[in-house]
């Protein structure tokens, strides 16, 4: 299965999330107002493969800095704590259900959130 295609399930599967464009790219969002996901093919010719999303706080940071070749900050939403994950080297799905889990929990209203297990 493709990378977007396995995002794609893992976005859709939480409660009232809904998929569109946004800037060209497939965007994930809680009740089709606020993202929490976005696919990044090659954004502005960056090279990568990857997603962007929200973090909890210090996460970004912390996997920027132990795993670089595997997260980075993503340009407009970084400085606001949003990570940066790759799709083009060996991905861990189940790290990616649980970052994307985290990513909806920080965007979802309070009662949409907690329907969402916590690892």
């Amino acid at each position: 299965m493709a990378p977007v295609d396995e995002l794609r399930k893992r976005c859709l599967a939480l409660p009232e999330s809904s998929e569109r464009l946004s800037h060209g790219e497939p965007t994930w969002f809680v009740r089709e107002k606020k993202a929490f996901v976005r696919f990044a093919d090659n954004h502005h010719g960056d090279g990568r493969l990857a997603f962007w999303c929200p973090a909890p706080p210090g996460a970004q940071e912390e996997l920027v800095r132990t795993e670089p070749g595997r997260f980075f900050r993503p340009p407009y939403v970084g400085h606001h704590g949003w990570l940066g994950v790759r799709l083009d080297v060996d991905v861990d799905w189940a790290e990616v259900d649980r970052i994307v889990r985290d990513a909806y929990r920080l965007a979802a209203p309070k009662a949409l959130a907690a329907l969402v297990e916590r690892d």
